[in-house]
């Protein structure tokens, strides 16, 4: 998992978002452990606390869940994680269409731009 981070962006929703990535993306399984917070932190080179946090938010998002003692679980339902990268993606499709727009780009021209993009591939 990489734990690359834009530091022009709060970190905490960096870190959700990467955890819910990997667990809709099979990196991190039903019920699996993640790694420590104290291991994400020197990974991602960010404050403890401020994995802490995340992984508080996403326990109250459902994604994951803390056993005392024992540290962070992928809870059994996935779909928390799911739910969580589908609405990342519509918010991300959603800003770039709006500064396509805001260059005066129709679909048809957005589509082809996507398309070269990824070397032609439909």
């Amino acid at each position: 998992m990489n734990w690359t981070l834009d530091k022009s962006r709060p970190i905490c929703p960096q870190i959700c978002e990467l955890v819910c990535v990997a667990i809709a993306n099979g990196e991190f399984s039903a019920g699996e452990k993640l790694f420590s917070v104290r291991e994400i932190a020197l990974l991602a080179g960010v404050n403890p606390n401020t994995v802490q946090k995340s992984f508080e938010e996403l326990e109250r998002r459902g994604v994951i869940h803390s056993v005392r003692c024992s540290g962070w679980y992928v809870n059994e339902n996935i779909e928390a994680a799911s739910s969580e990268v589908s609405a990342l993606r519509m918010k991300k499709t959603q800003e770039y269409l709006a500064v396509m727009s805001q260059l005066g780009c129709q679909t048809d021209e957005i589509i082809r731009y996507i398309n070269e993009c990824q070397g032609g591939k439909q």
